[in-house]
């Protein structure tokens, strides 16, 4: 008997992705969309995280950084997709469930309803503890960069800066309540099909062509009751990565021409 699998999202362009490409082999009964915290509240945060200026940078690198090279990567993004056979389609309506947090009494008692074996986590909230107790199911995330080396976001931008191309790349891993600190099941480096006109942006779709299929071994695994968790590097420096700033990145586009 196949096991159930449900999805935790975040309602954006790399869920739909993912949800695609997985629902051509396995059966996704149900996806969860988390709606997140207010923007407010997550700004209150990152200022009292990093200070005011910092996250003043992060705010002028979203609005007219990321909006410039969204619209100049159309062309190189599409061919990343078509070569990978991936496609940014719509959730199924009757499958999906938004929620205001999984983290929440409401959220807990959705888990403990669906009783999935199986939940996948794409782009949403950090989960608690209590989250992750609520079902047995084995959660698996994909993350955009080698852990525990590059935990965060945008680890693969972050290692062209640091010029540390063998560790440019993508994890599939088991969850717990850290950021990025489950158990390491499959890695893979990007570095091999990045080309000139890649950036920051398409940096994303990169990964995720190496990613998917490996996100669908590690549901195979656990189907087979096969799982293993394997040794990675560690580090005993800072590996956990926020979004650069405005300045930051145009400093390094001009001087490093990391993208």
């Amino acid at each position: 008997m196949d096991n159930k699998i449900i999805m935790l999202v975040g309602d954006w362009y790399y869920s739909r992705i993912v949800y695609t490409a997985l629902k051509k082999e396995f059966n996704i009964s149900n996806i969860i969309i988390d709606n997140g915290e207010s923007k407010w509240t997550f700004l209150r945060r990152r200022v009292r995280r990093l200070g005011l200026l910092h996250v003043i940078g992060q705010l002028l690198f979203r609005i007219v950084i990321v909006s410039y090279i969204t619209l100049t990567s159309k062309n190189r993004s599409n061919k990343i997709l078509q070569k990978s056979g991936l496609k940014d389609e719509c959730f199924d309506k009757e499958k999906t469930i938004e929620i205001t947090s999984i983290n929440s009494p409401e959220g807990h008692a959705l888990l403990k309803k669906l009783n999935p074996d199986i939940v996948i986590i794409v782009t949403t909230r950090i989960l608690s503890r209590h989250t992750l107790q609520v079902t047995k199911a084995k959660f698996l995330n994909i993350h955009s960069g080698i852990t525990p080396l590059y935990r965060g976001v945008h680890g693969g931008y972050w290692a062209l800066i640091n010029n540390d191309n063998e560790n440019c790349g993508v994890t599939v891993h088991l969850v717990d309540e850290g950021i990025d600190t489950g158990g390491v099941l499959y890695q893979d480096t990007i570095t091999d099909v990045i080309n000139p006109k890649d950036n920051f942006l398409t940096y994303t779709y990169l990964q995720l062509s190496k990613a998917i299929p490996l996100l669908k071994k590690a549901i195979i695994d656990i189907q087979k009751n096969d799982i293993k968790t394997k040794k990675v590097l560690t580090t005993s420096g800072q590996s956990l990565f926020y979004q650069p700033t405005f300045w930051f990145y145009l400093y390094n586009r001009l001087f490093k021409g990391v993208k």
